[in-house]
């Protein structure tokens, strides 16, 4: 059986490296895959509690629930980038500094 600190070792690499894409990226769609980089390993560290749990399973209930939420935010996110490449031509985050019609 594998540890649960392996689980959060992980769950914590993958975070790491999603708040590094977030912070350092300048495109928007590579800041949208960081920040998916975080829920994803949100939900690592939810299902490895989960794993742990032998009575409830709360920790893959809240995963799923977290998926769920996820691939709403994600969807919204990518109209609003389309909708500002189609308005300014350009889905580098710094180059657009307004967003009226």
């Amino acid at each position: 059986m594998i540890p649960l600190q392996h689980f959060l070792f992980v769950g914590a690499t993958l975070f790491s490296l999603g708040l590094f894409a977030v912070i350092t990226r300048k495109n928007a769609i590579q800041i949208l895959m960081g920040i998916e980089l975080m829920i994803n390993a949100s939900i690592l560290n939810m299902a490895a509690f989960g794993k742990y749990d032998k009575v409830d399973n709360t920790g893959q209930i809240f995963g799923l629930f977290i998926i769920v939420l996820a691939a709403a935010a994600v969807a919204v996110a990518l109209v609003i980038i389309m909708n500002l490449y189609k308005r300014a031509k350009s889905i580098d985050p710094n180059q657009t500094n307004t967003l009226r019609g």
